[in-house]
């Protein structure tokens, strides 16, 4: 795992103004990687990097003769429409270029004024999804949610014998997944109906979204070779903000026995910035298991899981129904909840991924499952804070929820902080439900 190291200084100040802002999500202890260009434009997206309100132009900076050695070899990777590049190179280069640009955004920098000229503002840029994604895996890593879920579906049974033992996963759609900013319609899909005796085929009724982290893979690992978990943040190139949409009625009907298909396949969403998990460094605490848990078989433990495999990521959802927006009302926060809490680690997920031989690649996704904390309000679903449905929400506009309706916009936001360290964030991930299409 990454120590710290002196791009983590909390006392460090950039000549971009913007990002010694209190409460920016992007000061220059973050450096979050993604891939933009300028909004409306017929440019190639390119990878830049966030620095406060702006985005510094990687393949316009690499052309100034600013990097060198190592540096420069990584910056030349991120001369490209994509991060898979960058992130098949390894811990080693994306460390010696976050060095080599934390020192570059320095104040005091001789040639700031170059690199000024590299600088797009983020109110001017539209995003991509950062990485070309081969494959996508979601996991089921809060043991909170899964209980909540279960006793709503297997109240004498709430959580199954084997998620104690190992992290549940199934493999997702990668053609589907979209950047912050996405527009989903509702799915139409089989649905069986309350009372019924037969299934129609009708646009979803339950529309759910699910907080969770995307975790953007780096090397690769042979097939046939598992990757352990002393290694397996070496392949694990930074985390982001993800919404993966759900259509529970869907996913009722559907999810036996093979789990998850057209419920889940539709959509999810990305946020444009990842976060290294060097920068994450600071944020990380003991990973623990319960005295009365069973604790993890050997493959999935290890001293340096015990001392710093939590991450501590604070996480909010708020919602904007359309009636809001067009009353001028801002969002309105529904849950918050932490990553810190998650019964699986990033660590355990990749070696447990690979411990059969199966091979990820540059880009891959892992989805960590919905992030539920274990109060009332730390649910990441709505399934859970309306118990199923059975339970409206009430929202400042005077409007309920149980489940999402169409024009409603969701937005995920997450940030960092830690004594002794600076804050940093993920920024957001925001998208807006459409109404079905027409089955005519």
């Amino acid at each position: 795992m990454h120590t710290l190291n002196e791009t983590h200084n909390p006392q460090l100040r950039s000549w971009v103004d913007s990002a010694n802002d209190a409460g920016t999500d992007f000061p220059i202890q973050n450096l979050p990687f993604g891939v933009f260009r300028r909004y409306s434009s017929t440019e190639s997206f390119r990878v830049g990097v966030a620095i406060g309100d702006q985005i510094l132009d990687l393949t316009t900076a690499q052309s100034k003769s600013v990097f060198t050695g190592d540096a420069d070899l990584a910056a030349q990777a991120c001369c490209a429409s994509s991060l898979n590049a960058f992130m098949a190179m390894g811990a080693p280069a994306w460390s010696a270029l976050r060095l080599a640009l934390s020192r570059a955004l320095r104040d005091g920098y001789a040639l700031h004024s170059a690199l000024s000229t590299c600088l797009v503002p983020q109110a001017d840029a539209e995003f991509a999804v950062p990485a070309q994604i081969g494959d996508y895996t979601d996991f089921y890593t809060s043991v909170h949610h899964a209980t909540n879920i279960g006793k709503l579906l297997r109240p004498d049974n709430p959580l199954l014998p084997n998620y104690k033992w190992i992290p549940i996963g199934y493999h997702g759609r990668s053609s589907s997944i979209g950047i912050s900013g996405q527009s989903v319609h509702r799915p139409v899909s089989q649905v069986m109906r309350p009372g019924a005796t037969e299934p129609v085929l009708a646009p979803s009724a339950r529309m759910d979204f699910e907080l969770e982290m995307g975790i953007f893979v780096g090397p690769c690992n042979a097939l046939g070779e598992p990757v352990s978990i002393q290694q397996a943040e070496q392949h694990v190139f930074g985390m982001c903000l993800f919404n993966d949409w759900s259509a529970r009625d869907v996913q009722g009907w559907e999810y036996q026995p093979l789990g998850p298909f057209l419920a889940k396949n539709f959509a999810s969403t990305v946020s444009p910035w990842i976060v290294t998990m060097e920068a994450l460094a600071p944020y990380r605490q003991a990973w623990t298991r319960a005295e009365g848990d069973p604790q993890p078989l050997p493959y999935l433990d290890s001293a340096e899981l015990r001392e710093q495999g939590a991450v501590n990521i604070e996480l909010e959802v708020f919602l904007q129904t359309a009636a809001m927006r067009e009353r001028g009302m801002a969002e309105h926060r529904l849950s918050h909840s932490n990553f810190r809490d998650a019964y699986w680690s990033v660590s355990q997920m990749v070696a447990h991924h690979t411990v059969n031989g199966c091979n990820l690649q540059p880009g891959d996704l892992l989805g960590s499952g919905t992030q539920s904390g274990p109060t009332e309000g730390e649910a990441g679903s709505l399934m859970e804070l309306s118990m199923g449905g059975k339970q409206a929400l009430n929202l400042p506009s005077g409007e309920t929820r149980t489940f999402l309706e169409d024009g409603d916009t969701v937005v995920f936001r997450g940030a960092c902080n830690a004594p002794g360290a600076a804050r940093i964030g993920f920024g957001e991930v925001r998208g807006t439900l459409l109404p079905a299409r027409s089955l005519a």
